[in-house]
């Protein structure tokens, strides 16, 4: 059995914890993990993310609303928490002239970003379970590029990596005068760094799960269906509450 790190959680001859540089933030991030992320998925990119960002805290889970940790951070006043998720009611943060109403909502608070690490209907049921993180304002961006991700395929346009989102969204908050990006390049080189070694992997006859076909340049892959892009559309809208909800936090 090969011996794992357990902050990577990646074998320890493939630890990636000595090559990543703490990035300090204003921003805290909060990554909400799914079970299936944590468990299953080996080319995921959040925790990756998580330790770049020694202002951030992970927690797996499918429901928060009872959860204490993530709960004392979306009530403390100290705080300002939002979801990092696409909508018609999202700050789009890339807009100028949306930045300050924004600003003026934080009032000298810290800016708390959650994230929801899944699959995006993963993301949907996850929100479902937790009225409390359906109740936070959204924010979101206009991507600068399509997904990065060669070895999957994105459900819809504009759906981006765990990773690229963060890089995004620093890139955003730095434009806005909200927050400081240092190593604006090391996501996205960790990212690299993550395709070229599955790439690698998926190459090699030796290995189980060996690729017989390239992967294709995601610049050019095909869009979705009509019928199958209608069904993923769902995923950027509010799920409909299964309970009455209380007052906003």
């Amino acid at each position: 059995m090969r011996e794992m790190c357990y902050h990577c959680f990646w074998p320890k001859p493939l630890c990636w914890c000595p090559s990543l540089l703490p990035m300090a933030t204003r921003t805290r991030f909060l990554f909400l993990m799914h079970p299936k992320e944590f468990k299953e998925e080996k080319a995921g990119t959040g925790r990756l993310t998580q330790l770049c960002l020694p202002n951030s805290g992970l927690h797996m889970g499918q429901g928060f609303d009872n959860h204490p940790q993530v709960q004392a951070e979306l009530r403390d006043p100290q705080n300002f928490p939002v979801l990092l998720y696409p909508g018609v009611e999202a700050v789009n943060l890339s807009e100028r002239a949306q930045r300050p109403a924004f600003q003026a909502q934080l009032a000298g608070r810290r800016l708390v970003v959650v994230l929801l690490d899944a699959t995006w209907s993963g993301a949907r049921k996850m929100l479902r379970l937790s009225p409390s993180l359906q109740r936070l304002p959204r924010v979101m961006f206009t991507p600068a590029a399509p997904s990065r991700y060669v070895i999957k395929q994105q459900p819809q346009e504009g759906c981006l990596s765990t990773l690229e989102a963060v890089h995004e969204l620093l890139t955003e908050l730095q434009r806005a005068g909200l927050d400081e990006y240092p190593l604006p390049d090391q996501l996205l080189g960790v990212f690299q760094r993550l395709q070229d070694f599955q790439l690698k992997c998926a190459a090699d006859p030796n290995r189980p799960g060996y690729r017989r076909r390239p992967y294709s340049d995601p610049a050019e892959r095909g869009r979705a269906g009509e019928e199958r892009r209608s069904r993923r559309d769902n995923f950027f809208r509010q799920p409909a509450p299964s309970v009455d909800l209380p007052e906003r936090l």
